[in-house]
């Protein structure tokens, strides 16, 4: 009697530690919500699609990328800073959404360094300072020049208050103390609309997104905001050769989890894309369009973090210096 009731036993505890493990299904189980904070068609947009694409096919679950805007970017990280971190919404973030944004919003709802889990640097492009075509100078230096002798005459657009566009809208108007009349968009891809039909003077936009109107000649391009020209557009020159060796700025762009996400999902992630950087027509594709993936030893979620520190110490204080205050 007592052998049947312990094999009894045994073999219900068998079926309830198969059900259990039956329960526990590999994740992802559904689709993957990817928030880019900022319109359809813009820099981050393109990217997210193009490496989302194949983490879908890595990960067996579609990546859903869901447009939020508004704020520079602030309201779509504020949503997924705020969202459940069972790994099933992510953000793409960058540099005005992880590190200016402190700086910008005193009721920011969420602090880059503490409410998000670091999962991978994606990629970075520098910047093309870039005018509408009929602009009467044609170098950087003629630009300033220009700038210096009509201030607050010529209208500069940006991705929003916040963005990389704006923030280096500062940088450059900081080093030649020139005033411009800064008109701030939805993201980037109205801004660049309303330069090409020639309705605003310039803007700061990342090489990734400005690259084609530039080489199909929609826009004129004065200078990449690198020490070296950019590989998508060889034609213009660095600021260091157009005479303003100071102007340097960096878009990237990063994923980041809700912070409490459990650290198995987030290396699961940062796998993915690793294996989709890997892969030679995603890479090829990007370093068409201008973007520069990071080395091996910044794919890391540790390493993540440590820029987004460094860079709120950066741009805080000459955001804090101008006065900038965000929507």
């Amino acid at each position: 009697m007592m052998r049947f009731l312990s094999s009894t036993v045994f073999a219900a505890i068998l079926i309830a530690v198969g059900l259990s493990a039956g329960a526990q299904q590999p994740y992802p189980t559904r689709p993957i919500t990817v928030v880019v904070p900022f319109a359809a068609g813009g820099p981050t947009d393109v990217l997210t699609r193009i490496l989302g694409q194949h983490m879908s096919h890595t990960l067996g679950q579609q990546i859903v990328v869901e447009n939020v805007t508004g704020g520079g970017g602030s309201i779509g990280a504020a949503r997924v800073a705020k969202a459940a971190p069972d790994g099933y919404t992510m953000v793409m973030g960058n540099l005005g959404t992880h590190a200016a944004a402190i700086g910008l919003y005193k009721n920011l709802g969420y602090d880059p360094r503490v409410d998000f889990e670091p999962v991978m640097l994606v990629a970075s492009t520098p910047m093309a300072l870039i005018v509408r075509k009929t602009f009467p100078a044609d170098t950087l230096k003629a630009l300033t020049a220009y700038a210096a002798a009509h201030p607050h005459k010529l209208t500069f657009g940006s991705a929003g208050t916040g963005s990389i566009s704006h923030l280096t809208y500062l940088l450059y108007t900081h080093l030649t103390n020139t005033q411009l009349e800064h008109v701030p968009y939805r993201g980037s891809s109205q801004s660049m609309n309303d330069l090409l039909s020639g309705q605003i003077d310039m803007s700061f936009e990342q090489v990734v997104s400005a690259g084609p109107n530039i080489v199909a000649g929609g826009v004129k391009a004065l200078a990449v905001t690198a020490p070296r020209r950019a590989a998508a557009i060889p034609a213009v020159p660095s600021a260091t050769e157009a005479g303003l060796p100071e102007l340097q700025t960096t878009a990237w762009t990063a994923l980041f989890f809700p912070k409490g996400t459990p650290q198995p999902i987030v290396e699961r992630i940062n796998a993915a894309l690793d294996k989709a950087m890997r892969d030679d027509a995603v890479a090829k594709r990007l370093a068409e369009l201008g973007a520069d993936l990071p080395a091996e030893t910044e794919r890391t979620p540790q390493a993540l973090g440590k820029l987004v520190r460094s860079e709120i110490d950066k741009w805080v204080p000459l955001i804090n210096a101008a006065g900038v205050v965000g929507n």
